[in-house]
């Protein structure tokens, strides 16, 4: 099908400066055990195309579900008139932008792997299953996953050919415990759950055998703990957390369109202005954030954007200053900053924005023993559970499900509801140690919301645990 495609796009007629095709087909299955009991497969197939044109000036697309060469030739006539319309109007003229000619392939980890059969997968879930049940107190768990395999294709007029082949494993698993008027959740990873490119071999690396029975046991110990104490002390942030804070008090305040005004009627501004760059304290000098596309087992690594601009790792944060915004070849021309290969659409039927893709911090050279014992006061938490922050992405507060007192240098007390809060660029000045490769993770989120209209797109995270000082701390009975 990919050389009929080829051939039939090459066939297409439009007196334009530039058009192009973005083929996407992706496939899912998710299969989930609640209480013991299995549900119903949920399996998805779609397909479909958008086609791009830049004409007179202007830019405009249209999307079909129809890849037969007429139903590409009649997309390819409508988006054509749509930039033809909108060019009097257009903040940039398109007729100035390169017009991309990318040739290449991406491939995620065992993209080519015989995938498990259902039965493979039930068979787990139910067994982890099982051993979540193991308490009266226990009234609720589900384990859960969603495999994806996807292959997008990107063709230019002006001879660009780019394939490439994704695939992904997210599974989850939660547990809630009840009693005496108390209700606590744990999960494997949160909403956010765990999500990587590759095959079933991720289960290992995560622990997700025998995570049903340790959940529950975690649990159970939420039940008795005692709030997070109130108070401002040192939080020790593991990296199930981290990714929450790196999503979003750095992705979202850096994305470009966001910056210019695009997004304000529905995800918000932020507070980065285009004057920052280059100059504005971000964070400590422990602070190194980059995009960075190319880790293989990351959810969201590829090797061409969907304009067809190549990936590569940069720095958007260095030593604590802002370098650079998460803005893709439009956005870049608008503010004459430069930016990233991160326009991404989440599918056929979307056109392309700035978007975060994987957004990294950078590992420092603390043992989590270190950091643990060079805490006086502090609570260390793990495992969003809600999340809070203001439209210009600045004030937030944020909430895990498991928190443990740190008391002149060691672990103690289990603790129930921590949460702590902040301002953005106040708290990552507090970031006073960052941790070495060991006890960094790569986690994700299939979720990530933005656009009009919406936009649910898939986006990564790797970071170690981090200490932050002077942080606001509070529990589930304070305000």
């Amino acid at each position: 099908m990919s050389e009929e495609l080829i051939a039939d796009f090459r066939r297409l007629s439009c007196d334009a400066d530039f058009w192009s095709l973005r083929l996407t087909d992706e496939r899912a299955e998710s299969y989930a055990i609640r209480k013991d009991v299995a549900q119903p497969p949920f399996l998805l197939t779609d397909r479909g195309a958008m086609l791009t044109v830049h004409a007179a000036g202007g830019c405009g697309y249209a999307a079909t579900s129809d890849v037969s060469r007429a139903g590409l030739q009649s997309a390819l006539d409508r988006a054509a008139s749509w930039a033809r319309a909108a060019a009097p109007r257009s903040l940039i003229d398109f007729g100035a932008l390169p017009n991309p000619a990318p040739r290449g392939a991406y491939a995620s980890p065992d993209v080519d792997k015989p995938a498990w059969s259902q039965r493979d997968w039930y068979d787990l879930l139910a067994e982890e299953s099982r051993q979540a049940g193991c308490d009266p107190r226990i009234v609720d768990w589900e384990a859960t996953v969603e495999t994806r395999t996807a292959e997008h294709r990107y063709l230019t007029s002006a001879g660009g050919d780019v394939l490439q082949r994704y695939r992904f494993v997210m599974p989850g698993m939660s547990v809630t415990a009840h009693a005496d008027g108390d209700t606590q959740t744990r999960t494997l990873n949160g909403y956010r759950g765990l999500a990587q490119q590759g095959g079933e071999d991720m289960l290992d690396r995560f622990g997700f055998v025998g995570s049903g029975r340790r959940l529950a046991d975690e649990a159970l110990q939420l039940l008795l703990a005692p709030n997070c104490p109130v108070g401002t002390m040192d939080v020790l942030l593991l990296p199930d957390q981290m990714v929450l804070q790196i999503h979003e008090s750095i992705g979202h305040p850096l994305e470009l369109d966001r910056i210019l005004g695009d997004e304000r009627n529905f995800a918000g501004t932020s507070f980065v202005t285009l004057d920052m760059f280059g100059s504005y304290r971000y964070g400590s000098d422990l602070l190194n954030v980059c995009f960075d596309p190319t880790r293989p087992e990351e959810l969201a690594s590829y090797a061409f954007d969907d304009e067809g601009t190549p990936a590569e790792k940069a720095y958007l944060i260095r030593k604590g200053i802002l370098e650079r915004p998460l803005g893709g070849a439009i956005s870049q021309a608008r503010a004459g900053l430069p930016g990233v290969a991160n326009s991404r659409a989440d599918n056929w039927n979307r056109p392309p924005i700035d978007r975060m893709a994987n957004i990294n911090l950078e590992p420092g050279d603390a043992t989590l023993a270190d950091m643990i014992a060079g805490i006086e006061r502090g609570v260390l938490m793990s495992t969003n559970s809600s999340w809070s922050i203001d439209d210009s992405r600045n004030k937030f507060q944020f909430g895990c499900e498991w928190g443990q007192l740190i008391e002149n240098g060691k672990l103690t007390a289990v603790v129930k509801n921590p949460n702590y809060r902040g301002i953005s660029a106040n708290f990552w000045r507090n970031l006073t140690r960052v941790g070495e490769a060991a006890t960094m993770q790569v986690l994700g989120t299939p979720y990530c919301g933005k656009g009009e209209p919406s936009q649910v797109i898939r986006v990564g995270h790797a970071s170690p645990a981090c200490v932050f000082a002077a942080v606001d701390v509070f529990g589930g009975d304070a305000s």
